[in-house]
This record gives C-alpha cells, sequence and structure tokens, in this order.
C-alpha cells in the first residue's frame, strides 16, 4: 500500500468517475486502474462497484475511505514538519451538521490568535461513528449533545443545557407562542434521520409521528435538508436551541415538558493538549456570551 494507490482510491470515492479522477490527478486512467486493482489485491476486497455507467464504493470502500483519508494526511503532515523546522499544532475537531459547525469559527479565530502554529482539522460526521473516532485517537474533540453511554474512555465537558425547541419559519402557526408543550405541536412534521440526531430528539419526533396521518410527514436525510424544508414553509422540525447556532431564518420556541437537553464537548480523558483545552474553554465561553 502506497500514498499513490490511497490518492488514486480517494479521489475516485470523490468523484465516483474514473475519467475525473484520471484528469484530477492528472494521470491516464489506466494508471488510476491499475492502483486501485492493485490496492484492491492487497486488501483482499472489492473497493468499488463498476458498470457501464456507474461507480459506486462497496461497503468495505466505505469503511476504508476514512482510514485512506487518514493516512494520507498523516503523511502529507509528517513531510511538512520534516521539510519545516517550526512544530505545526494538528487539532482534528468533529460535528455532526452545519448549526454545530457555525459555532467554530470565532472560537478559532480567537485559538489560532494565542497558537500562530494551529491547524485545524474539521470533520462532520454521523451520530453513531463520532464517538469510536475520539476513542481511537482520530478525532481529538467532538462537538455533541451528551449521550447515554456505557464505560468509556471519553470525558464529556458540559457548555450549556438547552431546550428541545419546535423549529419552523416564522410564517408558521407555532411561530406565535413563545412557548409549547408537547401536548401543542401540530400541524406538518418533518422528521430527521436517526443517525443523524441525538436520541432525546429522536424520541420526541417518533412520538410526534405515531399520531400523524402519512400525508402531515416528511422525512428529511440530515438536519440541514430538514431545516431546509423547514424554510420552505412545509412544516415544522425539532432541533436543541443552542442560540449562537440559530439559524436566523427560522423561529425557535421551547418545549417546555420536555428535559432539557446537556451540550459540550466530547474529548479523551487521557488527553492532554493544551491548545485542545484552551479551545474548549474558549467554547464555553463564545457560547456564554452569546446565550445572554
Amino acid at each position: 500500500m502506497n500514498t499513490v494507490q490511497l490518492e488514486c482510491f480517494v479521489t475516485v470515492a470523490e468523484y465516483l468517475n474514473f475519467s475525473k479522477a484520471s484528469q484530477v490527478l492528472k494521470i491516464t486512467q489506466p494508471a488510476v486502474t491499475h492502483q486501485i486493482q492493485a490496492l484492491e489485491k492487497e486488501l483482499g476486497t472489492k473497493l468499488f462497484l463498476r458498470t457501464s455507467k456507474t461507480v459506486t464504493l462497496t461497503r468495505e470502500g466505505v469503511q476504508f475511505l476514512g482510514d485512506a483519508q487518514l493516512i494520507l494526511k498523516t503523511a502529507l503532515s509528517a513531510k511538512e514538519r520534516l521539510g519545516n523546522r517550526e512544530q505545526y499544532i494538528t487539532l482534528v475537531l468533529g460535528c455532526h451538521n452545519h448549526m454545530e459547525l457555525s459555532l467554530l469559527p470565532p472560537v478559532l479565530h480567537d485559538l489560532a490568535g494565542e497558537y500562530p502554529l494551529l491547524r485545524p482539522d474539521i470533520r462532520m460526521i454521523p451520530f453513531p461513528s463520532l464517538m469510536g473516532l475520539i476513542e481511537n485517537e482520530q478525532v481529538h474533540a467532538a462537538l455533541s449533545v451528551k449521550l447515554e453511554q456505557k464505560t468509556s474512555p471519553l470525558f464529556f465537558r458540559e457548555l450549556c443545557r438547552v431546550p428541545l425547541a419546535c423549529v419552523c419559519a416564522p410564517e408558521h402557526p407555532l411561530a406565535a407562542h413563545s412557548t409549547l408543550t408537547a401536548s401543542q405541536l401540530n400541524g406538518k412534521f418533518i422528521a430527521c434521520s436517526p443517525r443523524q440526531i441525538p436520541d432525546e430528539v429522536f424520541t420526541a419526533q417518533t412520538r410526534i409521528l405515531g399520531g400523524l396521518r402519512p400525508e402531515e410527514r416528511y422525512f428529511a436525510e440530515n438536519t440541514e435538508s430538514a431545516f431546509a424544508l423547514a424554510k420552505a414553509q412545509l412544516g415544522y422540525t425539532l432541533y436543541p436551541d443552542i442560540i449562537p447556532a440559530r439559524d436566523r431564518d427560522l423561529c425557535y420556541i421551547p418545549i417546555t415538558d420536555l428535559p432539557k437537553i446537556s451540550f459540550g464537548v466530547y474529548y479523551r480523558y487521557d488527553q492532554d493538549m493544551p491548545a485542545l483545552k484552551r479551545f474548549v474553554n474558549l467554547l464555553g465561553e463564545y457560547i456564554k456570551s452569546q446565550s445572554i
């Protein structure tokens, strides 16, 4: 296994097109095919399914993609460190969606001012996968609501406790309320894939869906899609009301009779990076200042 093979694999996985990958890599298409076949032979598994019209990743290909990206990143970082006397500080952060992502820019701006050699790496990953990446030290820390966990090497630092909110367009009838109870929720509902939301949200949306007719239900692959449908006034959805992460085009009405949700940062107990600890403190200060 070498970096050329991995670069070919990652590029084909990105475009799902061997011809496009060869153009990006500036090598011939047969050369790309050869590198992929050599990698598949070494791994002992097929990474792509090819027909005359389509290219798709196999299950094994999907599983290997993250590893391949990490190996390439590690190789590139090592090359940069060896070619530069200064020691860069790599901080790999995880989040689940663009709402959590929106919390990072002001915090990373301040953190980079204190650590000029900081090189942040941000990854958006579904709920079931992110904790495992922290445990395996592929991600240093991740923004998340607090999860119900068994014994784990992960530590959770709570940054705020927030209500679960009804999220809808300003024109939606529910937007006229300052607060709501679960029994007051009515109308068409936009549910989100369970892979993209915390258990508390999934439990609440399952209860709502059970009382709706099929024509009153919309299903979204992720929170961004659910918010887009809400903006289109097709219904309402549910999301923890983290004030600095709010979408300004939507209304957030807290649901008072549902438990509040703990939001914060997960990282390993044995993680001892000064830049990470400072990141967590800055993030907490930012959320607090924006929530007043």
